[in-house]
Parts: structure tokens; C-alpha cells; sequence
């Protein structure tokens, strides 16, 4: 006997073989479900053990691992998928990115003014009293845009380890356009092997996205009780309810009147598939290897939604426009003062413009709301308090925010690829 098969069968007998194929067989049958289904019953399963349980703090290590996974590997993948499609890339994508960015703008700019005037409508006045957040908050717009472009040069290495998405982006644009100037078809290919193995990874962790989901639900569940709904209702209600509208009849909008269809089965494919992990992970970063998913189960242009994904984590951000307006407005009708329909057509652009910037300043959009209150005269001691009001009732505020962020990169992405395609 060979002695190679003789160890190989000692250190794999037959029944360790009939063992491995009933964990294929129950692997291969769980992947048959669909994920949604799999990430709901996860969701359920959390909630229970959250009020059933909720010292049992370990399940919540479950939804720390998930999520650390993502935003280690999305830094990896955006890097390697922008570098191989801009190497590979024919022409003619050109139009389709001009229209995309239009596309971000315009529904990050319409956002802002639904909050204006859901903000009109439905005043809100905050209890602001003399808690201040010891976070740094940047002084104006042109702050914003400063870390923006001293932030893309950054380090190539440094900004994958950090998930600088905005030096990530630039540098994989250029190693991409020197490959496809001075490569070999051999190198450009190994890059491309390396973007489709990086890219089969993210599919591996994807698929425990029940479990994760899971531990985050769980975490949200024992750890925050209902409190944030009564004190703060109104305010979040302002908050969801704009959300809401862009994300259902903003969107959709301005996607029928560009493609003449019906846009609400990719409205609804997007939420349920982007949106629902988004709000759960409430990380724009973890959700990119997500959407990149869910635009290749759409049948997309890879080497478009290679860079738009990315790209729409960047500056698509209506959700975040959402709340820099309605938490200046809140703290604006809080003090007294008289918003005129001018100053808040102005509110919007400049809440547009610092949303784009919202993913290079840590803490996101809250830590620009002192900025936008600026705008109005509003001093930063008082504006940091609305700051820190944002920061209780973030688990709902953020978590809604990023799940529409997200979710409309894709939409925003089919749009566009569906239009150029005439």
C-alpha cells in the first residue's frame, strides 16, 4: 500500500469522511435559504434572547465579530476591485460616473430639504441644558474639505489599516491606470485573480451574517431599554419620518422619471437585502462588501459598481443631510430664531456639501451639526449639546442613517447603469 494513502487514512478515516459530508450536506442546505429570511429569524432569535437573557453578554461577541470582519476585509476589497477594474476597463463608463455623482448629489441635496421642511412643518424644541461632549467638531466647511484632501494623500498602507475610504479610493484609481498603461496582460490578470479571491471571502463571510446580526440585536435589546422613544419621541419621529420619505418617495422619484418603471422592486431589493444589515452593523464600511453582493446578484457592470460602491460611501449621503438639518433646525427653534425660506435653501447646500464629508470626520454626522448651527450664529457650547442628545438616541438615529446611506449606493448605481443602457 502506498504510504501516503496509508497516513492519509489514518489521519482521515472513513467515518471522519461521512461526518464531513453531513457538514457539507447541512451547509449546503442552509445556503439553499434565503440570507433575508436567515438574517430575520437571527433578528427574532436576538430580540428574545436580549429581554430573555440579557446578562448573557457573550452572544453579543457574535455581532462584534461579524462586523470587525467586514471592516477588515471592505478596506482589502474596495483596494483590489477599483485597481483591477480600472485596469480592465474599456471606455465608455465615463457618462455613467458623471450621471451617478449627479445622481448623489441631487437625492443628498433633496434629502436636505425635506428635513427643512418636515422641519417647518412638524417644529421640534430640544431640553438643552449645560452637558457638553468633550468631542472635537470641526469649525467650518472648509475644515471639512481640508481633512478631506490632506486625507486622501495619506499613506496607501495607512489607509487600508484605518479604512480611509478617500485615500483608498484615489490610490486605487492610480495603481489601476498605471497597470493598465505599463502592465502585462499576466499582471493585470493576477490582480484580477486576487480581487476575485478577495471578493469569494467577503461571499464566506457574508453568509454569517445571521449569526451577527444576531449578536447585534441582542447587544441593542439588553442594553438600551425604551426610554430614547419616550423622552426624545418626537425628535426621533422627525428623524425617521424624513429618512423615510427619501428613501420611498424621493428616490423612487427621481428613478421613474429617468427609466419610466416601476422602481419600487429595486427600492424594496435594496432595503431588504443592503438595508436591513446596514442598520445593524450601523457601519458604512462593513455594508460595502454587502452591497458589492448585491450588485453582482443584480447582474451589474462589475467595473462600474466596483468604484461607485465605494464611491457612494463617499458622498452619497442623504441620510446624514437628514440629520445635520433637522438637529440645526432643532436647536435654531430651541434659541428663538427666525429661519427664513432663504437661509434654509442655504442650510441644505451647505448640509449637502458637509454629508459628503461626513465619512472623513469621526463621529459622523453629528459632530457637523456645530457647523451648520454656526451658520445660524449659534454658539458651539449650545450646538454640542444637541450633539450629545444625537448621541443618546443614535441607536436608532445612526443605525436608520447608514441603513439608507447604504442602501441607496445601490439603487443609485442600477439607476445609472439602467439609464446609460438606454
Amino acid at each position: 500500500m502506498n504510504s501516503s494513502l496509508g497516513i492519509f487514512s489514518y489521519l482521515c478515516p472513513p467515518k471522519a469522511d461521512i461526518n464531513m459530508n453531513k457538514v457539507a450536506t447541512i451547509l449546503g442546505k442552509w445556503t439553499e435559504i434565503s440570507l433575508v429570511f436567515r438574517i430575520l429569524i437571527g433578528l427574532v432569535i436576538g430580540a428574545i434572547l436580549g429581554l430573555a437573557v440579557p446578562g448573557w453578554s457573550s452572544i453579543g461577541i457574535l455581532g462584534v465579530v461579524f462586523v470587525s470582519a467586514l471592516k477588515a476585509v471592505a478596506p482589502v476589497l474596495v483596494a483590489v476591485l477599483v485597481a483591477a477594474s480600472i485596469a480592465k476597463a474599456g471606455g465608455g463608463l465615463g457618462p455613467r460616473f458623471r450621471l451617478l455623482i449627479l445622481l448623489y448629489m441631487l437625492s443628498t441635496f433633496a434629502a436636505a430639504m425635506v428635513a427643512v421642511t418636515g422641519s417647518f412643518l412638524f417644529p421640534v424644541t430640544l431640553n438643552l441644558q449645560d452637558t457638553l461632549m468633550a468631542a472635537q467638531a470641526p469649525g467650518a466647511l472648509k475644515d471639512v474639505f481640508t481633512n478631506l484632501l490632506t486625507g486622501m494623500v495619506a499613506n496607501p498602507l495607512t489607509a487600508i489599516s484605518t479604512a480611509n475610504y478617500i485615500a483608498i479610493l484615489f490610490w486605487a484609481i492610480l495603481v489601476g491606470l498605471a497597470l493598465k498603461l505599463k502592465a502585462s496582460e499576466a499582471t493585470v490578470n493576477v490582480v484580477g485573480d486576487f480581487a476575485e479571491v478577495t471578493t469569494l471571502v467577503v461571499r464566506w463571510i457574508i453568509q454569517c451574517a445571521p449569526f451577527g446580526i444576531l449578536g447585534l440585536v441582542f447587544t441593542t435589546v439588553s442594553e438600551n431599554g425604551l426610554d430614547i422613544f419616550t423622552t426624545y419621541g418626537q425628535l426621533l419621529l422627525l428623524l425617521i419620518g424624513c429618512m423615510l420619505f427619501n428613501a420611498l418617495v424621493l428616490n423612487p422619484l427621481i428613478a421613474f422619471v429617468m427609466l419610466r418603471k416601476n422602481p419600487y422592486p429595486l427600492v424594496l431589493a435594496c432595503l431588504r437585502e443592503s438595508g436591513l444589515q446596514a442598520f445593524f452593523t450601523r457601519s458604512s464600511a462593513a455594508n460595502i462588501p454587502v452591497n458589492m453582493n448585491l450588485c453582482r446578484k443584480l447582474g451589474l457592470d462589475k467595473d462600474f459598481y466596483a468604484v461607485s460602491i465605494p464611491l457612494g460611501a463617499t458622498v452619497n449621503m442623504g441620510g446624514a443631510a437628514v440629520t445635520i438639518t433637522v438637529m440645526t433646525l432643532a436647536v435654531a427653534h430651541t434659541v428663538g430664531i427666525e429661519v427664513s425660506f432663504g437661509s434654509a435653501v442655504l442650510l441644505s447646500a451647505l448640509a449637502t456639501l458637509a454629508a459628503c464629508g461626513t465619512s472623513g470626520v469621526a463621529g459622523g454626522s453629528l459632530l457637523l451639526v456645530p457647523m451648520a448651527c454656526s451658520f445660524f450664529g449659534i454658539g458651539n457650547d449650545v450646538a454640542m449639546q444637541a450633539v450629545a442628545i444625537g448621541f443618546i438616541i443614535g441607536v436608532v438615529q445612526d443605525s436608520l442613517e447608514t441603513a439608507i446611506n447604504s442602501s441607496s449606493d445601490v439603487f443609485f448605481t442600477a439607476v445609472a447603469e439602467s439609464f446609460d443602457r438606454g
